[in-house]
């Protein structure tokens, strides 16, 4: 009994001086992320792309359309031959379109990676200068749900990196 009291206490004791040695902090990137103006332009730059994108398909669907209505409204009077190649026109339209729905998928995620990383990377400059300035060991971000649990002496950050990117 005596045995396990003093593990206990032993395996404590570094517990204790860890709390007091460090200095624990949180900040919300999301919040700060959302007050940041920059953000704005982004979503417009990526809004006006992403109408772009969704007229083009919109031409397509109507080429497809209006070329499988006609092959439907005259499949019967036609020859095979002329059958064949119409059905083949109509799955490369297919084709085409699915191709293009890829290709603007990944362009639309490209130019969001392009656009919002360096949002990011402001963001992470401003936490690491806080952390720097304020003698923050350790600052966790509460956006993301990997802390389960976070005990009394963590410090909200979310104020000072906000000064700091002047939000």
């Amino acid at each position: 009994m005596i045995k396990k009291f003093f593990i206990l206490v032993f395996l404590a004791l570094p517990m204790g001086l860890f709390a007091q040695t460090y200095k624990f902090g949180i900040v919300n990137t999301v919040e700060v992320f959302n007050l940041m103006p920059e953000k704005a332009t982004a979503e417009q730059q990526l809004e006006a792309l992403s109408k772009q994108y969704e007229n083009e398909f919109a031409k397509m669907q109507e080429e497809f359309t209006t070329k499988y209505k006609e092959f439907v409204n005259s499949q019967d009077s036609m020859p095979e031959n002329i059958k064949q190649r119409r059905m083949q026109e109509i799955q490369e339209i297919q084709q085409r379109i699915q191709n293009f729905r890829e290709v603007a998928t990944n362009d639309l995620e490209d130019q969001q990676s392009k656009l919002l990383a360096p949002l990011q990377e402001k963001i992470s400059t401003a936490v690491q200068a806080v952390g720097s300035e304020n003698g923050f060991t350790f600052i966790f971000d509460m956006s993301i749900p990997a802390v389960l649990y976070a005990g009394g002496e963590a410090i909200d950050a979310t104020p000072l990196v906000k000064a700091k990117l002047g939000l």
